[in-house]
């Protein structure tokens, strides 16, 4: 085994996401609602040798496959990331994450007076920009902690 190989073992059923920038894995976890109270296994390296990235983090979700809202806000948080579906220890899908251009109905505006937030049966829309989003409503920008905004769980 090189130095560069991690020894993490694999999962029978559920979602490998790899290739998260370093340091993001915890992140990844507040966005995906995780917090280990539901007793799922999870696996998470953080901070680990890569010869693509340099280091990366991953996360390894046993009996879970991500919905595709999921998919696109950790898009916006971990844009270099792999989607693997592990089913009977095999993947048996990979994608690599894709920007939207928008999110709907993902994330909540912290504008208290945007109309996506009051009690209107309004979706949330924001557009995705390179550095943040930004409400398509009230046009405020948010750039940090994405995972405190989001409102799918």
């Amino acid at each position: 085994m090189s130095e560069h190989e991690l020894r993490v073992s694999k999962i029978h059923n559920g979602t490998v996401i790899d290739h998260i920038t370093g340091g993001q894995a915890l992140n990844v976890l507040a966005i995906l609602g995780i917090d280990g109270s539901e007793g799922e296994a999870i696996s998470v390296g953080m901070n680990v040798p890569s010869d693509r990235m340099g280091s990366k983090d991953i996360v390894k979700v046993e009996g879970r496959e991500l919905s595709q809202d999921e998919v696109d806000v950790l898009s916006l948080i971990a844009p270099d990331a792999t989607i693997n579906i592990i089913r009977e220890y095999d993947v048996v899908e990979k994608h690599r994450l894709e920007r939207p251009e928008r999110v709907v109905g993902v994330l909540s505006c912290p504008n208290r007076n945007c109309i996506s937030t009051a009690d209107e049966p309004v979706d949330s829309k924001f557009e995705v920009l390179p550095d943040g989003v930004r409400c398509e409503y009230c046009d405020t920008i948010i750039r940090d902690d994405l995972a405190a905004h989001i409102s799918v769980q």
